[in-house]
């Protein structure tokens, strides 16, 4: 009786450990599934644990891999509310899938697209209409080596200088 338990025992600590090892060689990609199963059944915060643990080694990851782990991360982020880094990751997802197709499921690509025009429109602070955010955020341009007009120390701006008081009685007369 006394030997069988023993045994018993041994096989059971041997089974876990083939266990442990067997989920160790899954790694990464057992560690996106993982995460896609919480993210599927909205657990964001333990999908962002496993996204933050294996964003250790997501250099191991083929870009098909990569581009859903940053689709899926960008997205856990976004419901968060962690929005700098939804902005991030769902940047790198649009790169990776782009460089490397067959990484994002056809119906996530609309939802990446939805996702990041929101996190522009929110960060730029352009309206759902505007063609292109890049354009609210250019500096003009004065030529290859042009500066743009100082004006004097303590000097005010001309756009919001006093008008003289005699021009605020009397407007000038409009050109003939």
């Amino acid at each position: 009786m006394r030997l069988s338990l023993v045994a018993s025992q041994r096989w059971r600590h041997a089974l876990l450990g083939c266990c442990a090892w067997l989920s160790a060689c899954g790694g990464e990609r057992g560690a996106l599934l993982r995460g896609q199963t919480y993210y599927e059944d909205n657990q964001y915060e333990r999908a962002l644990s496993i996204w933050r643990e294996l964003e250790r080694n997501e250099g191991e990851l083929s870009p098909t891999d990569f581009a859903r782990y940053a689709y899926l991360r960008g997205m856990t982020d976004y419901r968060l509310g962690y929005h700098q880094d939804a902005r991030h990751w769902l940047a790198m997802a649009k790169v990776g899938e782009r460089e490397h197709p067959g990484g994002l499921d056809g119906a996530w690509l609309p939802r990446l697209d939805g996702a990041l025009a929101a996190l522009d429109r929110q960060m730029f602070g352009t309206s759902a209409g505007s063609a292109d955010s890049v354009q609210s955020i250019e500096a003009p341009s004065f030529g290859p080596f042009e500066a743009p007009p100082v004006s004097p120390p303590g000097a005010t701006p001309p756009s919001i200088a006093p008008l003289p008081p005699d021009s605020r009685q009397n407007p000038p007369a409009p050109p003939q």
